[in-house]
């Protein structure tokens, strides 16, 4: 199963995120499937590759709560017609 989830990077108390796929068994830092963004927690900026995000998502990728958190406040799933349920599974709208 593949999860969208945030990977650390930067240096000591200046922390910035790439916002990966990665496969749910490897740990953190480990080996992604691809980069689809970053997020800056600092300067509160936020970048998104959003034909890879939709491309994931759409093959059943799972964005963790942070990232997902991240995403709404983007405004991503109001600008292109993709909602999660409860249980944050990809539905489309009609």
């Amino acid at each position: 199963m593949v999860k969208l989830r945030l990977k650390r990077c930067g240096r000591k108390q200046r922390a910035i995120y790439r916002i990966v796929a990665i496969d749910v068994r490897s740990r953190r830092e480990g080996r992604d499937l691809q980069r689809v963004g970053f997020y800056d927690p600092i300067k509160n900026r936020t970048y998104s590759n959003v034909s890879a995000i939709l491309y994931f998502l759409e093959k059943g990728a799972q964005p963790t709560g942070t990232v997902y958190d991240i995403l709404r406040k983007a405004e991503f799933f109001k600008e292109f017609q993709v909602s999660f349920d409860k249980k944050r599974k990809v539905t489309q709208e009609s």
